[in-house]
């Protein structure tokens, strides 16, 4: 804790410095004081606070949907040759396409609306989240698996008894990843269209208000909530994997 603290400690001196050595004006590279005190007053006044909600209800249903499908999907890739032959190359061919490239064209199909952010954050979440499913199933103990068959567990007994709480660690560290990026597919979504949300606020600051020390408030703001659910799932992990 000390030390993260005196990392940030020094992270504002630094920026601090670089602005008064550099002479920068507010509307080129705010100070920290200016920062802070724009943050509380966007806070305070209600300006930041609708956008959040929409982001974080955004990055919330995206990152449930996008962890729900990888879990089962990356269950089938370790567990089906078949499935992992017809569905490896275009997960491959879909991870490695910028989602900033295609959230227009998302946005064009499925509207400015919750939908398409939601279908933004899914995707982005899916591929690592996926692979962690994988790659934590593959890894359980063969003993396991022969201990439950000889006890005669059914195929449900054995993946919920067995399989899923020997893979969870692999599991949880996926998700640890899946929720920030889901953080990052909402702003890309928002970006891409939208009415309200943290990334659209960004833009207002940057573009019409001209108010850099908003925007770079709001950009505090993204990296306190990604830090958050980082947060809530590292709890989450320790109850779960502590509980066992």
């Amino acid at each position: 804790m000390l030390s993260i603290v005196g990392t940030l400690i020094v992270v504002v001196l630094v920026w601090q410095a670089i602005v008064f050595i550099g002479g920068y004006p507010p509307f080129i590279l705010p100070g920290p004081a200016s920062v802070a005190g724009r943050f509380v007053s966007a806070w305070s006044q209600g300006t930041i606070w609708p956008h959040f909600v929409t982001t974080l209800v955004e990055v919330g249903l995206g990152f449930a949907v996008g962890a729900g499908l990888a879990v089962i999907v990356g269950y089938g890739l370790a567990r089906s040759r078949i499935v992992e032959r017809l569905l490896s190359p275009y997960l491959v061919a879909a991870q490695a396409t910028p989602i900033l490239a295609i959230a227009p064209l998302l946005a064009l199909w499925f509207g400015t609306g919750l939908l398409s952010k939601v279908v933004i954050c899914s995707l982005i979440v899916f591929f690592p989240m996926a692979v962690a499913t994988m790659v934590g199933i593959r890894s359980v103990d063969a003993r396991l698996l022969e201990l439950g068959r000889s006890l005669r567990a059914t195929r449900r007994q054995v993946l919920t008894s067995l399989e899923i709480p020997a893979a969870l660690p692999s599991i949880l560290g996926g998700m640890r990843v899946g929720v920030t990026l889901a953080v990052v597919g909402a702003i890309v979504g928002e970006w891409a269209g939208a009415e309200k949300g943290l990334g659209v606020l960004i833009n207002l600051a940057r573009g019409s208000l001209f108010d850099i020390p908003l925007m770079f408030a709001t950009l505090l703001t993204i990296a306190l909530l990604g830090i958050a659910l980082y947060l809530v799932v590292v709890l989450v992990e320790r109850r779960l994997i502590g509980a066992r």
